[in-house]
């Protein structure tokens, strides 16, 4: 049976929306992993084991914590800076604490600037992207476990880099704003703590 012209394109103009739909959903998803592979826009990797060799060569990290808009959290880690080696397991802390008077879920997104470095930074335990929800007054330890890989100091595109940042950012449980940080849009606007 063969279908009109009116059939098929009626069919078509309900697919269409259809795989548009199905694409919008399978976008951030598809990006987050390229940008998890690459290091693209100062995505860190996730490590499952601590590196190979420490080299002499160190490097600075800095720490920074923020909140978005709406927010009710404070925010900051425990120490700003740490020098590191390359290769060398890095520990740091961040306190978060909620200074409203209701409950609050937040999650929070991260990236590494300068963003060349994103492949370099390996992360063996981080609190990113996992909704956290406090108490009214409430506060939390969060730990970072990281290094610095070792093979950066082969790479003359970084030569220059002696200072590394890694950036987080608590948004509010379900807000647009974090769907469009991890898709790589413009960064919602933030403030420091």
């Amino acid at each position: 049976m063969a279908m009109s012209k009116k059939a098929r394109f009626g069919l078509m103009a309900g697919l269409v929306p259809l795989t548009m739909l199905g694409a919008s959903y399978a976008a951030v998803p598809l990006y987050q992993l390229f940008c998890q592979i690459t290091g693209y826009g100062g995505t860190t990797q996730v490590a499952t084991e601590a590196a190979s060799q420490v080299l002499s060569r160190t490097i600075q990290v800095r720490f920074d914590a923020n909140v978005a808009p709406g927010v009710p959290w404070s925010f900051k880690p425990e120490k700003p800076v740490v020098s590191l080696k390359l290769g060398e397991n890095g520990l740091a802390f961040y306190t978060v604490k909620n200074e409203s008077n209701r409950p609050v879920t937040a999650v929070a997104t991260y990236n590494v600037t300068p963003h060349k470095v994103g492949p370099y930074f390996q992360k063996l335990e981080c609190f990113c992207f996992q909704d956290r929800t406090l108490q009214p007054g409430e506060s939390m330890e969060l730990p970072v476990i990281f290094y610095v890989d070792p093979s950066l100091a082969t790479d003359r595109n970084v030569d220059e880099v002696t200072e590394v940042t890694l950036s987080y950012t608590f948004f509010e449980a379900g807000d647009k704003a974090i769907v469009q940080a991890q898709a790589g849009g413009a960064a919602p606007t933030v403030t420091t703590q």
